[in-house]
């Protein structure tokens, strides 16, 4: 006999169940290979990890559609950051402003670099300073700074900031969506196993290619 080979996909999964549930309504009750009882709760099984997937498909469609967007918001807020930074070096450059507020900024180590952005978490904590810094530094009678302002710079990135919370909430709701489909994924291999079982004894008496044609009429897949 060859080996059988348990659905690894959760499509796989779908369709050998949805196969041995088909092949039971197409057969007479007397000459059917596995229990009734199996069959009830095949179909119960089937219901409940369709739900399943396809609520974690649903949630992880819109993941990725958010995800576009966000990116776009988060190119825009990082090059105003960055460009709001090169203009700042080059105020102090000018001797506009004062090099000593750029303390003002957390940029008084930073020997005129731009700090590195490019992490979601490092664009988060520098777009907050330089936004703060540059708010206090005109509160104390300083000249803002313009082209760009730090008005634009705060919409670029009040938009980023409430782009990354939301990518946040639609990653944790995939995330346990796709925990709840794994957890259930062992109740359906187990049904699929039993039934399996059940199809190879019922059909151990017929010669061996007859036999390997009917079970994989039940959805039974060999090597």
């Amino acid at each position: 006999m060859s080996h059988r080979r348990l659905p690894n996909t959760d499509n796989a999964r779908i369709r050998a169940l949805k196969s041995a549930i088909q092949k039971a309504a197409d057969t007479d009750f007397p000459e059917l290979s596995f229990s009734t009882s199996i069959l009830d709760e095949a179909k119960s099984v089937l219901t409940e990890f369709e739900r399943l997937t396809t609520r974690y498909q649903q949630f992880y469609d819109i993941q990725v559609n958010a995800g576009h967007s966000f990116a776009k918001t988060t190119h825009n807020a990082r090059i105003y950051v960055s460009h709001f930074i090169q203009v700042l070096y080059m105020c102090v450059m000018r001797s506009e402003i004062k090099e000593e507020q750029l303390d003002l900024y957390g940029l008084e180590d930073a020997r005129l670099v731009v700090p590195d952005i490019t992490s979601h978490e490092q664009l988060l904590e520098w777009g907050e300073k330089i936004i703060r810094g540059e708010y206090r530094r005109i509160s104390h009678s300083g000249v803002p700074i313009y082209n760009p302002s730090i008005a634009k710079v705060n919409v670029m990135f009040t938009l980023f900031k409430e782009g990354y919370q939301t990518q946040k909430l639609h990653q944790k709701a995939t995330t346990c969506a796709l925990q709840e489909v794994a957890a259930y994924r062992e109740k359906v291999d187990k049904v699929i196993l039993v039934i399996w079982e059940e199809v190879e004894k019922h059909n151990t008496g017929l010669p061996p290619e007859k036999q390997l044609a009917r079970n994989r009429e039940y959805g039974i897949i060999y090597y």
